[in-house]
């Protein structure tokens, strides 16, 4: 059973190797909304993505699209002699977890107060390649 685990972990370990992180912390934006936004990339080419997000109106659109060419430049900077036209690139997960949460107290009527929480978010993009022979080729 040691050899089995032994196995798959370095099987794992390989397969995280030829992905791609990049992550945005505390963003000041719900998650709610960043989430409407994340939804629309998923599974796209990055080509794709791209444009999805250049002329999506929303602003959480402008943070998501500075956040997945930072991924592409980690994925050039893992792979230096690869190119990214040909390793056909893909958004194989976005995540949007809730970040830390302002609370502030906004005065109502007799006396009383409501509470206002500020959200933050968390968003985790992973970029996986199509092409697997390209980015074994290290």
């Amino acid at each position: 059973m040691g050899v089995r685990k032994k196995q798959m972990a370095e099987r794992l370990k390989e397969e995280r190797s030829q992905l791609v992180y990049a992550k945005l912390n505390n963003c000041p934006t719900s998650p709610r909304k960043m989430r409407l936004v994340a939804d629309l990339v998923r599974g796209e080419d990055i080509e794709k993505a791209l444009a999805i997000l250049k002329f999506n109106p929303k602003e959480a659109s402008r943070r998501l699209e500075k956040l997945l060419m930072s991924a592409i430049a980690n994925w050039q900077a893992k792979n230096e002699d690869g190119d990214v036209e040909t390793a056909e690139l893909f958004v194989k997960e976005i995540r949007v977890d809730s970040g830390r949460m302002l609370k502030r107290l906004r005065p109502a009527p007799q006396g009383r107060a409501h509470r206002i929480r500020k959200r933050s978010n968390h968003v985790t993009l992973v970029l996986g390649a199509r092409n697997n022979a390209e980015s074994q080729v290290k």
